[in-house]
């Protein structure tokens, strides 16, 4: 009856808990932001940096 008193492997089982997790929340947020990940080609930071100095009071 001593291997029930037995907990060496109980802290393994919690960090593979914890980064299935962690994973799950990661793929959820993928999800979530999928469209803006796919759109995200069509970004133009020089048409970006110009708008700045345009809009921004110092030249």
């Amino acid at each position: 009856m001593n291997f029930l008193k037995d907990e060496s492997g109980q802290g393994a089982a919690e960090y593979i808990l914890l980064f299935g997790g962690i994973i799950v929340v990661a793929i959820a947020a993928l999800l979530v932001y999928r469209s803006y990940i796919q759109g995200a080609s069509s970004l133009n930071s020089a048409q970006d940096v110009n708008t700045v100095r345009t809009t921004s009071s110092i030249k």
